[in-house]
């Protein structure tokens, strides 16, 4: 059975400002290429190449952009309103999905077990799996001993005792039979909501995990594919339930 990948591409990008008045955020790029690229690569290198691009803002220039891609991949581009949120997104394409599928969003990269995440998600038995990283710090920490002497510093370290939604989602498709009213935005509706009903569980990613929130970010991608091997294409991604 095929399991289709939502793609959620049609949010404004408020935060990567001004680039995206003509562009819209999925389609900012990444070492020469759209970001959404970049994560539908990675998703069709683990096997899955069926695809749902969830737009809204500038849905024609996605429309374009699908159209131009020369994979083989199965690409639908689904018009879902340009002041939709994120939840009403993923309602509006429950006709284009099967019993289970995929939901991400177009700016996040990870090296995340998208085979052991479908693993994991029908082992568990709820409707909904969500993938969490280790919280990255935005600040460099300072380590020092009981008597304040300083030990050393640490640059934007990971926090293992916070985990926060890294945004790589498996659902299975009952669960819109309890999908909250009206449950327009993901993280503060549904999921809570998912939660609150026992369905939802966590796959826990230790790997490498970046989203592209401002043109910055962008930059920073970039420089990490200078290698011409990038962070998020790697195997051995580390992952466990």
């Amino acid at each position: 059975m095929t399991v289709r990948t939502v793609i959620l591409c049609g949010g404004k990008g408020t935060r990567a400002y001004p680039q995206t008045v003509s562009v819209p955020k999925p389609l900012l790029e990444v070492n020469g290429q759209p970001v959404v690229q970049h994560v539908m690569e990675l998703y069709a290198a683990h096997g899955f190449t069926d695809f749902v691009l969830a737009t809204g803002y500038k849905h024609e220039a996605v429309v374009e952009f699908a159209g131009g891609l020369k994979t083989g991949w199965a690409v639908d581009v689904i018009d879902t309103g340009e002041e939709t949120n994120t939840g009403g997104r993923v309602r509006k394409i429950v006709d284009h999905v099967g019993d289970t599928f995929f939901v991400t969003y177009s700016d996040g990269l990870g090296d995340v077990d998208l085979q052991g995440t479908l693993t994991h998600h029908h082992a568990h038995g709820g409707y909904a799996t969500m993938t969490t990283v280790p919280l990255p710090s935005q600040y460099g920490t300072v380590e020092f001993d009981g008597e304040g002497k300083v030990e050393g510093f640490r640059e934007k370290p990971k926090l293992p005792d916070h985990y926060i939604n890294a945004g790589f989602f498996v659902f299975d498709k009952r669960c819109f039979d309890t999908w909250p009213d009206p449950g327009e935005d993901l993280e503060r509706d549904v999921l809570p909501a998912f939660a609150a009903s026992g369905e939802l569980f966590v796959y826990k990613h230790t790997g490498f995990w970046k989203s592209m929130d401002t043109y910055k970010d962008a930059l920073e991608l970039t420089a990490l594919c200078a290698d011409g091997n990038p962070p998020w294409m790697r195997s051995g991604a580390s992952a466990s339930s």
